[in-house]
């Protein structure tokens, strides 16, 4: 009880720092300047962020397919995909991803036959998966632009490259891991199951290839001096923040941190579009997919007892 108080009040907290942050990030504009800067948008940009949107969000059905693929439980891709477009669209939003994701993908995981531990293993690979695609996308932009990297970070453009390498390395090792360790691994007071070697390599390339899709669909609205790869840097570093913060959505946090790394490469219409084309537009359509699955799932239930209940009259006659 004390560790769910505990957990409401650092929750509680976070929102309130969120809403702090987006304030101080909307509090320097007025509302002719935020209409302005929206408007700055070309259709064009707007239509090619919620192209890379949709391909991000096309990736994500990839961790949970590879993630039933570890877990040894195989599902058809289209059952994987709405698992995954429901339970990232609310999570997104949400905050504390991994719980609240996790819960809407048990809904429809236990719903399709997988037990608890196998649920576990794909939310487990989900997450890891996140961690792997951020850490390799920060090697790629550290070692191939060292100096965009290093201004936005304030380092030296030496620092930048050889953290870039030791991402790269950390990412290789993994990887090397993968082939070689089979059955159980102890890391200090964690035991886990690596997946196969070639589970291992699409999980890393399905990871980079989610974030350096919501990174080109931030891109695409900004189109400001900033490069693909300073957008890129800026997005890993503010998503990084955002998760550790656990505030919903990253309110605040993301739009924070990266008006600071790319100050007016970064206008405040571009970073409010960019919440609105990756968090508002999935949230209702991923919530209009489980309350229809829910509904489905009731109805199927209600026609089994009805069944169940003509045949004990059956039997009774």
């Amino acid at each position: 009880m004390k560790k769910k108080i505990l957990l409401h009040g650092l929750m509680l907290v976070a929102t309130v720092a969120a809403l702090w942050l987006t304030y101080k990030a909307l509090s320097q504009f007025s509302l002719e300047d935020i209409k302005t800067s929206l408007s700055a948008i070309p259709a064009s940009g707007f239509a090619l962020s919620l192209c890379f949107c949709a391909l991000s969000y096309l990736c994500l059905t990839g961790f949970d397919y590879l993630g039933l693929l570890y877990a040894g439980h195989r599902l058809e891709w289209r059952k994987a995909a709405i698992a995954s477009f429901s339970s990232l669209a609310i999570g997104h939003n949400i905050g504390l991803a991994a719980l609240s994701s996790g819960a809407v993908r048990y809904r429809y995981y236990a719903r399709w036959g997988l037990k608890t531990e196998e649920i576990a293993k794909v939310i487990l690979f989900c997450g890891s998966t996140v961690a792997i695609g951020l850490i390799a996308l920060a090697g790629i932009c550290l070692v191939l632009l060292p100096e965009s990297a290093a201004k936005l970070g304030g380092m030296g453009k030496d620092l930048a490259w050889w953290l870039g390498l030791a991402c790269l390395g950390l990412i290789g090792a993994y990887i090397v891991c993968c082939f070689v360790f089979r059955g159980t691994v102890r890391l200090f007071k964690w035991r886990f199951t690596l997946p196969e070697g070639t589970i291992g390599i699409m999980q890393v390339l399905v990871g980079i290839a989610n974030f350096a899709s919501v990174a080109a669909c931030l891109h695409w609205l900004a189109r400001a001096s900033a490069g693909y790869f300073e957008t890129t840097t800026a997005y890993v570093v503010a998503n990084l923040s955002a998760l550790v913060a656990h505030v919903p959505g990253g309110l605040g946090v993301m739009e924070a941190t990266i008006s600071f790394l790319m100050g007016k490469d970064a206008s405040i219409g571009a970073l409010i579009a960019f919440r609105v084309v990756y968090f508002f537009i999935p949230l209702p359509l991923g919530a209009l997919l489980l309350a229809v699955s829910e509904y489905r799932a009731w109805k199927a239930r209600r026609t089994e007892d009805e069944a169940d209940v003509r045949d004990v009259r059956m039997v009774s006659h």
